[in-house]
């Protein structure tokens, strides 16, 4: 039994289990997302651009005239979890699941030289930490939760037990208890972490605009969806608030459910993004995910960036690519169809070189966002040195 998972049980009055100890995450293959519960359809009918062309747009001669100039995108974002189950315990005569979580979020940059030429690619911000989560179950003092598990960290890190096994944990998270549909214990736990991972991805998009390194020339690309749902708790909880932060910011996803989109026959538009031709970009559709997203608009729009006759699926290649609508103006006329463009392009002229070989979704994937990833993943433990702290 783990002397950590032992000391918490004894101050939160609950019974731990010798659980089978195991991470969640695999190794990431390339895959389509073809369903998901939480998906709402994105509708063709309305434009996120001031150019209504329905047709797809060729890039490639914009792509090389971006090549020639300095980049746009200077820095980069990439945050990654890595998710353990470390044991069951018992409240009530219920039992709960205990997760823990590496959490890794950094920031890289291209230096420049000249305005033009390439330089140094390194980190400018990293936040890499270890948090636990705990059913909310695990309150019984009738005090505010927020409260009582920050004092119950404070109380684990001055325990012997965590100088002995040199574990140093930044948050404990709690979960609601409480399932919906095909929701688990076990998820609930997982999303706190992620969630948690997500607040920390805001964190330091908020210290690079209040350095004033973002701005119309130095933009950054955010590996996956900045569709953030709002929290209930933490200092970025309410989207619109922090919106401006995002003005000079990209999503960029590899992965993506093709079907969202549907066109003005209420038609799936997965076929046409897969057809896309290299270097070529759907029109901008707004998207208006509503209240429960803190009611925040954004541009979607997909681009092929690698051929289709060397990928193994047919969205392979294919990028899915967001931004956040910052005014009235925007979200009623969209964004100008030149600023998509060089958007665009210079995503295209971020392909190479290529990690074929080190990383199975090497279509989807843009160089520096892969060196950024592969330096997030670098700050985890060993899972196994990781799994036995506890």
């Amino acid at each position: 039994m783990g002397a950590v998972i032992d000391y918490i049980a004894r101050e939160t009055n609950g019974s731990p289990f010798t659980s089978f100890k195991y991470c969640f995450d695999n190794q990431s293959v390339p895959h389509v997302e073809y369903e998901s519960a939480q998906d709402k359809f994105v509708n063709l009918k309305e434009f996120a651009e001031d150019d209504h062309n329905p047709m797809v747009r060729n890039l490639t001669q914009r792509a090389l005239i971006s090549a020639k100039s300095a980049p746009l995108f200077k820095f980069f974002l990439d945050g990654s979890r890595k998710v353990y189950k470390i044991d069951d315990i018992q409240y009530d005569r219920k039992v709960f699941p205990v997760m823990s979580g590496q959490i890794s979020v950094a920031c890289c940059t291209r230096q420049m030289e000249n305005d033009i030429q390439f330089g140094a690619f390194k980190a400018i911000d990293l936040e890499a930490y270890s948090v636990i989560s705990l059913p909310v179950t695990a309150n019984s003092a009738g005090i505010d939760n927020a409260i009582y598990f920050n004092n119950l960290l404070n109380k684990i890190k001055s325990s012997p037990v965590t100088s002995r096994c040199t574990l140093e944990l930044k948050k404990v998270l709690y979960y609601l208890t409480k399932l919906e549909g095909k929701e688990t214990l076990e998820s609930k736990g997982i999303a706190k972490i992620q969630d948690e991972m997500i607040e920390c991805e805001k964190r330091i998009v908020a210290r690079l605009m209040s350095k004033h390194l973002l701005d119309q020339n130095h933009y950054l690309i955010k590996d996956g969806s900045i569709q953030y749902k709002p929290m209930k708790t933490g200092d970025y909880k309410e989207l619109a608030h922090i919106r401006t932060n995002y003005r000079h910011v990209v999503g960029v996803s590899k992965s993506f459910n093709p079907n969202l989109m549907r066109d003005n026959r209420d038609q799936s538009s997965a076929a046409t993004i897969a057809k896309l031709p290299l270097y070529h970009r759907t029109p901008a559709f707004l998207w208006q995910p509503g209240p429960e997203w803190g009611n925040v608009n954004y541009a979607i729009w997909y681009v092929r960036v690698r051929d289709r006759l060397h990928t193994e699926t047919p969205y392979s290649g294919i990028l899915k690519i967001e931004k956040m609508l910052m005014t009235d103006q925007e979200a009623h006329h969209g964004l100008d169809t030149d600023e998509i463009d060089n958007i665009t392009a210079n995503i295209i002229n971020e392909r190479n070189p290529v990690c074929y070989g080190n990383d199975a979704r090497w279509a989807n994937h843009l160089y520096p966002v892969y060196m950024t990833e592969c330096y997030c993943k670098s700050k985890f433990q060993n899972d196994y040195s990781f799994i036995n702290l506890f």
